[in-house]
């Protein structure tokens, strides 16, 4: 089972919870487990399929999700979190927006004595426990790819993801190692396109205008990015020159792949994240083993496997 809560809702329930009013699911109304959910994104492919899989180990379990779409403020998450503490909800699972500003968050559960669970992304505030991947690793494997592709010398821009957030500071530091290593390549920029496919499409144009054919090589450090990225030198007849790669094989980025369009992508399992993370949550609340950090790996994508990702 699980309720989707619109911003409006979340506001209503914060300020109810705020009053001291009750729902179906406070201490006393409820008759199983029910985990409170704050999502970075829902726009997001990615995240999408993160819900997707929390959402099916939920019924799996017989868990009650209640899912916040947080639309990349973490003051918002910070809120449905309130909220989430005011519903008396079992457990928390929080995918959070930054990694300083959604702390607060963690700090509240934490403090109210409930479990929290981070997905995908980290905060400064240690969680309850962690499930997610080492974005550090997705960095190196998409700039060692970009490294032999280019026998070690070429001109490389990169797009951030949401700055301030995990994902965007551990991919660009792997990233910024191997660059270290091999002293041939050159960033000549790095600019974020906020995860987001359109934003990447129109700093590609930029990028394009700006440097021309010096621009060797594309790591954006999401796939919704490396779309945009791609369509931009397609449309400019420039991609036969350019090589492309992306994190998290997405379908239309497998699809690309498969065709030999994008060059590359860093397979992020979100299937195997939420359900660990719903799983994480459910075994902390009825008092059983758990660990504290489930690490799921990176995996290089390229069209000679890439039918082996769905």
């Amino acid at each position: 089972m699980k309720r989707y809560i619109g911003l409006a809702a979340v506001l209503a329930l914060a300020g109810c919870g705020l009053q001291g009013c009750s729902s179906g699911n406070s201490a006393g109304g409820k008759k199983g487990l029910v985990i409170g959910v704050s999502l970075l994104n829902v726009s997001n492919e990615f995240i999408v399929l993160l819900n997707k899989a929390m959402d099916a180990k939920a019924k799996e379990l017989g868990v009650e999700l209640i899912v916040n779409d947080a639309q990349r403020s973490a003051e918002r998450q910070v809120q449905q979190v309130e909220s989430f503490v005011a519903q008396k909800v079992d457990a928390i699972i929080l995918n959070p927006c930054e990694v300083e500003a959604s702390s607060p968050a963690v700090d509240k559960a934490l403090a109210a004595g409930i479990p929290i669970v981070n997905v995908n992304s980290e905060t400064r505030s240690a969680p309850t426990a962690f499930v997610g991947s080492r974005d550090e690793d997705a960095g190196r494997i998409a700039m060692e790819y970009v490294a032999k592709r280019l026998a070690g010398k070429g001109e490389i821009v990169m797009m951030q993801g949401f700055m301030g957030q995990a994902g965007q500071i551990k991919r660009d530091a792997g990233a910024r190692e191997v660059l270290a290593e091999n002293p041939g390549l050159k960033l000549l920029a790095d600019q974020t396109a906020d995860w987001d496919r359109a934003k990447g499409m129109a700093l590609m144009e930029n990028w394009i205008q700006s440097y021309g054919n010096r621009i060797n090589a594309v790591f954006a450090q999401n796939d919704e990015m490396a779309m945009g990225a791609l369509i931009a030198l397609e449309q400019a007849k420039r991609k036969d020159k350019v090589i492309v790669v992306g994190v998290d094989a997405i379908a239309d980025a497998l699809a690309a792949v498969r065709d030999g369009r994008l060059d590359a992508t860093v397979f992020q399992d979100a299937k195997g994240q939420g359900q660990t993370a719903v799983e994480t949550a459910v075994k902390i609340v009825r008092k059983q083993a758990y660990d504290r950090q489930a690490m799921i790996p990176f995996q290089l994508v390229t069209r000679e496997n890439a039918a082996q990702f769905q």
